[in-house]
């Protein structure tokens, strides 16, 4: 079954791309004080949260900091949306009425005041799950485009500074005329099922605690997404997988990753054996295996941001808890 409402794989923003490299309009967008801007840096962005939810935080052209800029799209209503890679503004203080979406006025305080929304640096991943439709998308966007500009700013053919374009979606070599687009890695990420039905989790030699998730992999070269998904489940716990097939995918730029989902099968009559390089051990579980675990903590599944989790949960037939984030102690022997 096809996953839904994936965190990072939303939106309402139109991507406009036809304006990429329309000079004149990009330029009459910048000058509206009805654009909006989002900066961020280092995969952060400032966001508003209050008790019921959470909000990015947009300057106007006028207030963005040097950097460089990118088109993310454009709303129902005409509103433009640039991103820009650069040093986050201080929280606003105050409210600035040529941005929609600014903080509004301070009233007269009530008797029993409201605790006002606080304004905080925050990453996508931590975020990505609170936000709504529209800022999900355009962070998600700005985040990817931010990474590839700061990690890609020479040419590859003669090592010139490249220059971005007119709409931040390529950039072009000064000297031998070279385009050069956002690199997007593919990576494979597949729930493993056995004959009774178990699902294969495994922790991550780097992973601290009792932290566990499906397999995951890159795409080599020349490489199908299914050929993908039974090499790497063989290399990473030499079991060989049968009947791949895709469920569903979602944008990952942390740093620039596309995350294509699976579930395939493993016959039965074989043993895991985990590589102990990328794996420090993996196991079966049966549903009341995993819920158990997780209750008592022995085990920590993906936070609700990542396809991981959707993964599992649409396995397992409903809502997992999440102990992420906590310290778990080490696993007890079997």
């Amino acid at each position: 079954m096809p996953l839904e409402s994936l965190a990072l794989a939303r939106g309402t923003v139109d991507r406009v791309t036809e304006k990429r490299t329309d000079t004149e309009w990009l330029d009459a967008a910048w000058q509206d004080p009805g654009t909006r801007v989002l900066v961020v840096s280092d995969g952060q962005a400032l966001v508003r949260a209050d008790d019921e939810h959470v909000e990015l935080v947009f300057v106007p052209p006028r207030q963005a900091p040097p950097g460089t800029r990118f088109l993310l799209g454009q709303d129902a209503d005409a509103v433009v949306y640039f991103g820009v890679a650069g040093d986050l503004p201080d929280p606003p203080g105050s409210p600035d009425p040529s941005v929609p979406g600014s903080p509004a006025p301070a009233p007269s305080p009530p008797r029993s005041p409201a605790p006002a929304p606080s304004v905080r640096v925050a990453s996508l991943r931590e975020v990505g799950t609170l936000l709504g439709d529209r800022d999900a998308g355009l962070l998600t966007h700005a985040v990817a485009l931010a990474n590839w500009h700061v990690t890609h700013t020479h040419c590859p053919v003669d090592g010139a500074p490249t220059v971005p374009a007119p709409g931040g979606h390529f950039t072009v070599c000064p000297r031998d005329g070279t385009e050069h687009f956002p690199r997007t890695d593919p990576a494979v990420i597949m729930l493993v099922t056995d004959p009774d039905d178990r699902c294969l989790l495994a922790r991550n030699a780097a992973w601290p605690g009792r932290r566990v998730s499906i397999l995951a992999g890159f795409v080599d070269p020349g490489e199908s997404a299914e050929q993908a998904v039974i090499r790497e489940v063989a290399e990473e716990t030499g079991i060989k997988v049968t009947n791949v097939r895709y469920v569903g995918s979602q944008p990952w730029p942390m740093p620039r990753s596309l995350m294509l989902g699976f579930r395939a099968d493993a016959p039965a009559g074989q043993a895991i054996s985990v590589d102990h390089d990328e794996l420090a051990e993996a196991h079966w579980f049966s549903r009341d295996e995993l819920l158990a675990a997780v209750k008592t903590r022995e085990i920590a599944l993906p936070p609700p941001v990542s396809i991981a989790r959707h993964i599992i949960e649409s396995w397992f037939g409903g809502p997992l808890p999440s102990t992420w984030g906590e310290t778990l102690p080490p696993r007890r022997p079997s």
